[in-house]
């Protein structure tokens, strides 16, 4: 490691407070780049990115791994402007490729509920669990990581709501019906007491050998994968992000409105949420040739 890049992660350490493995992949990253290119980071020309990029897309990189390391590229080529290791910008002409959004996976009704009765009707404790995990994320919205960290303070059966923090600890209020109510009441008389191992786990979903006291996400995902297999599902289809992706492509196709489904969902920016009126595609077609003008034209 170069002298510059030590003191590079020496200070988006202190200043940003990154987290380690995020630290270790700018190191990786920009070791890559200043290996590749055989240069030390003061000689750093716009011909040695470019290069580099021209490099990773010819290896048929995934687009968000190439603009990844060129993020990191950037972060040090601006520290070592700001301690005039560099004298010219090497980067102003640099266009970034352009990320790919992929559709996100999502499950009809239909397979959701084969899912569920699945779980439920299980003898399993995990998999009677997992009903109720699937239940709530479906009807609420919420991410898996916010479903599985809930404490039992944050649900109101009375208002039947969840008060939820989000990312960026940005806080939100989502709502469930009477039915999903109603598992939630006989989860925790006949399900919960069995998975606690302190009785004051203050977590809706305990779990007793998990470090953080609730039942971690990838616990979660390979239950998910057995439950498909159970149900005659393949297990490709489903993964934990799929059930939320399911609640907000259904609300979008029972024409709730972008901006509310955004709030549900707890997105700052409108422009995530409207990925999933991509996938409403099938109603979209039917209401066009419903009403379209022409129609009734052949009859």
């Amino acid at each position: 490691m170069t002298d510059e890049l030590s003191l590079f992660l020496d200070m988006m350490a202190a200043e940003r407070g990154l987290a380690t493995n995020t630290l270790k992949a700018y190191e990786r990253d920009i070791t890559q780049f200043l290996s590749e290119e055989k240069i030390n980071p003061q000689n750093i020309k716009i011909e040695h990115i470019s290069h580099f990029i021209r490099h990773l897309s010819e290896q048929s990189r995934a687009v968000r791994t190439i603009n990844r390391k060129l993020s990191a590229i950037r972060d040090f080529c601006k520290f070592l402007l700001q301690e005039k290791i560099l004298k010219d910008n090497p980067l102003p002409d640099i266009i970034t490729p352009k990320k790919e959004r992929p559709l996100p996976k999502f499950l009809t009704s239909e397979t959701l509920e084969i899912l569920f009765q699945t779980a439920k009707n299980q003898n399993y404790i995990g998999y009677q669990r997992a009903a109720v995990i699937l239940r709530l994320i479906y009807v609420t919205g919420l991410r898996v990581s916010e479903a599985l960290s809930l404490n039992l303070t944050d649900i109101s059966h009375e208002k039947k709501q969840i008060f939820v923090k989000g990312k960026g600890n940005k806080e939100r209020i989502v709502f469930f019906d009477d039915e999903t109510n109603k598992l939630l009441f006989d989860y925790f008389q006949n399900i919960r007491p069995f998975l606690l191992k302190d009785k004051k786990n203050p977590f809706v979903f305990p779990s007793q050998s998990a470090k953080d006291g609730h039942l971690t996400r990838d616990s979660f995902f390979k239950t998910l994968k057995k439950l498909s297999s159970l149900s005659g599902i393949s297990p490709s289809l489903v993964c934990p992000h799929a059930l939320r992706h399911s609640f907000a492509t259904n609300l979008i196709n029972h024409d709730v409105s972008l901006r509310s489904v955004q709030k549900m969902l707890g997105h700052e920016n409108i422009s995530t949420t409207e990925i999933y009126t991509h996938i409403a595609s099938s109603k979209i077609i039917h209401d066009v040739f419903e009403k379209h003008p022409l129609k009734n034209l052949s009859k």
